[in-house]
């Protein structure tokens, strides 16, 4: 299914709130799609924080991203798994929401999210308040249909050279168009932050694979990304020119910084870790 609550929506139902305060809530990664990045763990997880931070507002305001102090990955989310998960929020006002969440698969942590934080903005900018109060009532009684969620397309990296092992760009096209912008959001396209993470990611992963450090790619894998800022939306067809460096090379981690422009314009940057042979 496509559409709204299809499309780029992560949380199947929610078994619990306390707007503004707290929430748990339950995703299903269908089995029959190909892969399900972390990144869209860590969306699961600020989308149960954003709904409960819009309706300790009354769904007039919705929060965007912006900062996360750290991202901790335990393990690989595979289609099949159920998520469960659990958010605390410690600022749901009508200008800015701060929290931090848990995401666990039978009972083992997957995903766990500090410090994150952002702004609330005119829920009227990017959809239209009286529906997402309506998807709220639904996820809070009985829940979208699971195992709605198709899949993502295939945002390509174009690599460049690596510069002495130590550096490597690439270039990320925004599509035009792409069923993931009926959810995010229906008013006012934009590139979900995660997706671009989850880019920054492949090239960090990318450049420690070609550094000569003994590990194919498949073996490195992040156990942890810290420093996440996202200056400003990244709309549809617009290029994104990425950057990632090696900051620290030890017996069981790789310490990379990553940066995304438009133009000359710094847009975003993280501090990603590597594990060699298994996230930790």
């Amino acid at each position: 299914m496509n559409g709204q609550l299809g499309a780029f929506s992560f949380v199947d139902r929610i078994v619990a709130v306390e707007p503004g305060l707290r929430a748990r809530g339950r995703f299903a990664i269908p089995a029959g799609i190909e892969a399900f990045p972390a990144a869209l763990v860590a969306e699961s997880l600020g989308q149960l924080a954003a709904w409960s931070a819009m309706a300790a507002v009354g769904f007039q305001r919705r929060p965007v991203a912006a900062l996360a102090g750290l991202v901790q990955i335990f393990d690989e989310p595979r289609p099949g798994q159920a998520l469960d998960l659990s958010i605390e929020l410690q600022q749901a006002e009508a200008d800015a929401i701060a929290y931090g969440g848990l995401a666990q698969v039978d009972g083992r942590p997957f995903l766990r999210l500090t410090d994150c934080v952002g702004p609330m903005l005119p829920m009227t900018e990017f959809d239209d308040p009286q529906t997402v109060r309506e998807r709220f009532a639904l996820l809070c009684g009985a829940g979208a249909v699971p195992g709605r969620f198709a899949g993502l397309p295939c945002l390509p990296l174009q690599f460049g050279a690596t510069d002495s092992g130590q550096e490597l760009r690439a270039s990320l096209q925004v599509p035009e168009s792409a069923d993931f912008f009926a959810d995010h959001f229906p008013r006012r396209a934009v590139l979900p932050g995660t997706l671009l993470i989850d880019a920054m990611l492949r090239l960090a992963i990318r450049l420690a694979a070609d550094a000569a450090l003994g590990l194919p790619a498949e073996r490195l894998l992040p156990s942890h990304v810290s420093h996440v800022k996202l200056r400003t939306f990244i709309p549809p067809g617009e290029a994104v020119d990425l950057a990632a460096s090696l900051e620290e090379v030890g017996d069981r981690e790789v310490v990379l910084g990553v940066s995304a422009r438009v133009g000359r314009k710094p847009i975003a940057g993280a501090r990603i870790t590597l594990g060699r042979g298994a996230a930790a």
